[in-house]
């Protein structure tokens, strides 16, 4: 071990064998070892004592909107990624759409790495995007590393980024399958959301109507049937599960055998449209924020597997398009920074851990996309850690976060974890409120 060069402490180390005392060290921006909380420390490295905060690996966040370049007024990569590190997320894969172009040709893609090269303070990735005219530039995309390829079955609210009827869906996962790749879906069925009321102004439950469960159910159902067609190539991801009511058929189909995972968000698991103020569009996002009871479905699912992982969705916007009326307001939650202390303050309400917390934001992440580095505190794993007081609780301030539009639906919450420091590649990337400067690196699919 002459070679490591740091060593970190604490009595609480989270680890797939679970939490324990434990001495971690680093070499060459790698996890070296995880010893024995009193083992010896290697000659010439330097130690850093955690005392009980807890250290876990650095979150994974495979499903954020940083929309650089093309609307960076929105957000983009300096800001996203330090509200990230703020957070506690040291890896995130960034979304092919909002940005201007989209990832959906390698031309496209050459251009968002070089905006995003000298502004990540973090692990940045990339998905491609699945469009109507698309298909052969797909394989290209993958070949070029990206992680997988979104697409929509119903309008994504940017004209650059068409949906894809029920003919180019089974084209698309066609071709994706045949490098078996991984097809990314939002999930709400065009019919089910055109026949639902259309309704206007700023009464929350009156939105609701306008996106009903029905049209993630039928959509989900859908892309089950033609995920069956094509056969066990066929890899498929539901992005941001919002009702409940379509858990029966996902256990279904992944009890059938079909390749099928499943994410949610925070704001699905935290907020409940009980609470949802009207005008406050906030917290508007689509699929919308439900009912209590569905939350509790939600978690339920969590809890037995049939929901994979959750994940952020940070869709940020500028603050003039959270208009009072949810019919034009734009639909998206900024929850980068927030993600891990929402979680976990209410996970503890309902008896998880951290280390169910860990393994639904930064292994099953890591799975998800084939990030095979990250995930775990673990020898040979990237040595990427958040340092997490989770019992201190603090109270969000707007004027607090990093996110370059500060419009968040937890302002005035009082949340539990602190994130103390985070950690990339064994350098530590924020200490209390201070960023080192930018040293995330560009991730490529390696498998």
């Amino acid at each position: 071990m002459s070679d490591v060069n740091l060593v970190l402490r604490s009595t609480r180390v989270i680890t797939p064998e679970g939490t324990r005392a434990a001495t971690v060290t680093v070499s060459g921006g790698t996890i070296a070892a995880v010893l024995p909380y009193d083992a010896e420390v290697p000659a010439g490295a330097r130690i850093e004592d955690f005392g009980d905060d807890v250290l876990l690996p650095g979150l994974v966040d495979t499903h954020v909107h940083v929309n650089d370049p093309g609307r960076t007024e929105w957000e983009g990569f300096w800001t996203a990624t330090r509200a990230a590190a703020a957070g506690g997320i040291t890896t995130l894969v960034d979304m092919p759409l909002n940005s201007l172009p989209p990832t959906t040709t390698v031309d496209n893609l050459r251009t968002k790495k070089d905006v995003a090269a000298a502004k990540a303070h973090i692990d940045v990735g990339f998905w491609g995007g699945a469009l109507p005219d698309n298909v052969a530039d797909l394989k290209p995309l993958h070949d070029a590393g990206v992680y997988g390829f979104k697409c929509f079955l119903s309008p994504s609210g940017v004209d650059e980024f068409p949906h894809l009827d029920q003919e180019r869906l089974a084209a698309s996962m066609a071709e994706i399958a045949g490098f078996d790749g991984l097809l990314i879906v939002h999930a709400e069925d065009p019919h089910e959301l055109d026949v639902a009321p259309h309704l206007s102004g700023p009464k929350y439950a009156d939105y609701l109507q306008t996106r009903p469960p029905v049209s993630e159910n039928v959509a989900i159902e859908g892309l089950i049937a033609v995920a069956k067609r094509i056969g066990a190539r066929a890899r498929v991801h539901v992005l941001h599960l919002s009702s409940a009511a379509a858990l029966p058929l996902i256990a279904a189909a992944k009890r059938e055998g079909v390749r099928l995972t499943v994410e949610t968000c925070p704001h699905y698991l935290t907020l409940t449209a009980e609470e949802v103020p009207d005008g406050a569009s906030e917290f508007k996002c689509c699929p919308p924020i439900r009912e209590s009871a569905n939350q509790d479905l939600l978690w339920a699912a969590l809890a037995d597997g049939t929901i994979d992982c959750i994940v952020t969705d940070h869709s940020p916007s500028t603050a003039d398009l959270k208009t009072d009326d949810f019919a034009t307001a734009w639909g998206g939650i900024s929850g980068l920074q927030l993600s891990l202390p929402a979680i976990w303050t209410e996970a503890r309400k309902r008896g998880h851990s951290l280390e169910d917390v860990v393994r639904w934001m930064s292994t099953r992440t890591s799975e998800l996309v084939g990030l095979t580095q990250k995930g775990a505190i673990e020898a040979g794993r990237d040595a990427d850690f958040a340092v997490l007081a989770p019992e201190e609780t603090f109270t969000v301030d707007p004027a607090e976060l990093q996110h370059r539009n500060r419009v968040t639906a937890y302002a005035g919450k009082t949340l539990h974890g602190v994130v103390r420091s985070t950690w990339l590649h064994g350098e530590r990337i924020l200490d209390g409120g201070t960023f080192a400067e930018p040293a995330g690196r560009l991730l490529e699919r390696n498998n």
